[in-house]
């Protein structure tokens, strides 16, 4: 099921704009894309265990402070809207990125396609996240990736209020550039605004034509209060 609303703002997006800004800066904000009540209904589906295939306690694995779960297929409306429809808008841009790079990856434009990619390399899993952060919590930088299937973007929505529902907790993105010291991008959000990203590299022109450059995300530590995002991954995992 579609949220047909949803799909009309994600369409009304300055698409060149964000293209330019992912190009140039590495990320590209969205800015109020989701509504307060939309926000709070996936902040409420925290709760509901049958929404969900996997609880990860970050500390456990040495990934951080906090808690994360991963949503079971069907997944609600809105994160469903958020796959399909953002995936249509970044698929030419991956494609472009992949071309750019030298890489054989070719993404095809509808995200039903590249799922049935996903699950004949034995990816079926999904991998769209509900994130909880308390006082104190953190992500270390990371990348997502689930096996051979990946889609080079991905993007996060935050669901509470800085300063009201807790302070801190920025969105970091880490840049290695070949034979160059790390890049830094700290991206503040607003509650409803997303962020789309690279998940593991991406291409930038240097002298010599273009080159591949690493990155890694995570979230800086939660000074107070609680804070909740969903992150949206194109591809799914084994």
């Amino acid at each position: 099921m579609s949220n047909r609303r949803l799909a009309e703002r994600i369409a009304a997006l300055d698409w060149p704009g964000i293209e330019k800004t992912l190009d140039v800066y590495g990320c590209a904000t969205l800015r109020a894309l989701l509504t307060r009540a939309e926000t709070a209904e996936l902040t409420g589906d925290y709760a509901n265990d049958e929404r969900f295939r996997s609880t990860i306690v970050m500390a456990r694995h040495g990934f951080g402070r906090g808690e994360y779960k991963y949503f079971s297929y069907p997944l609600p409306e809105t994160v469903a809207t958020l796959r399909t429809e953002l995936y249509a808008r970044l698929a030419p841009i991956a494609n472009r990125w992949s071309e750019a790079l030298g890489i054989d990856a070719r993404y095809p434009p509808d995200h039903e396609a590249y799922l049935a990619r996903c699950s004949h390399s034995g990816q079926a899993r999904p991998t769209p996240l509900l994130l909880r952060y308390g006082e104190g919590d953190y992500n270390c930088l990371h990348q997502d990736l689930y096996g051979e299937q990946v889609f080079p973007l991905q993007a996060t929505f935050l669901l509470s209020d800085p300063q009201r529902d807790f302070t801190g907790g920025e969105f970091v993105l880490a840049e290695q550039r070949p034979r160059m010291q790390s890049r830094a991008e700290v991206v503040l959000l607003e509650r409803g605004d997303g962020v789309i990203f690279p998940v593991r590299h991406r291409p930038v022109r240097g002298a010599r034509g273009w080159r591949r450059v690493s990155l890694r995300h995570g979230v800086s530590r939660l000074r107070s209060g609680e804070r909740y995002t969903v992150g949206i991954i194109f591809h799914d995992a084994r």
